[in-house]
């Protein structure tokens, strides 16, 4: 059915500077209350709950995002600014080819949380 979805859910030690994270990557508030916040690029959607003590260091949350135009996306996501240093949070790589995965690239956000972004129909 076209309304089904499913959607990340990840943590965020404070959501003003979550938003102020996401709002330079093209994302706007959909929803925010002391509980639970919604923010949207496009069809892209990322939910967020209070954890206010998370060591970005220490996060394993992560969330997969597919989407048509790999480089596009990519492109407007440098403009951010981000580094791409392997240490950093938060942080973006560049575009990755590994056997039978489709092309991605990676987003650290800065709570730690990773966001595979594949190339959808890339194998």
């Amino acid at each position: 059915m076209p309304g089904d979805r499913i959607t990340a859910n990840l943590p965020s030690r404070d959501f003003a500077a979550t938003a102020a994270f996401y709002a330079a990557l093209g994302f706007a508030p959909a929803y925010r209350s002391d509980a639970w916040m919604i923010l949207n690029r496009g069809p892209l959607e990322v939910e967020f709950f209070p954890w206010p003590d998370l060591d970005p260091y220490a996060s394993n949350a992560s969330a997969c995002v597919r989407v048509d135009d790999l480089e596009g996306l990519l492109s407007a996501w440098r403009s951010a600014g981000l580094t791409d240093n392997p240490h950093a949070i938060p942080r973006l790589t560049g575009i990755t080819k590994l056997p039978g995965v489709p092309r991605m690239f990676a987003l650290v956000d800065a709570d730690g949380s990773l966001l595979r972004i594949l190339e959808n129909g890339g194998t």
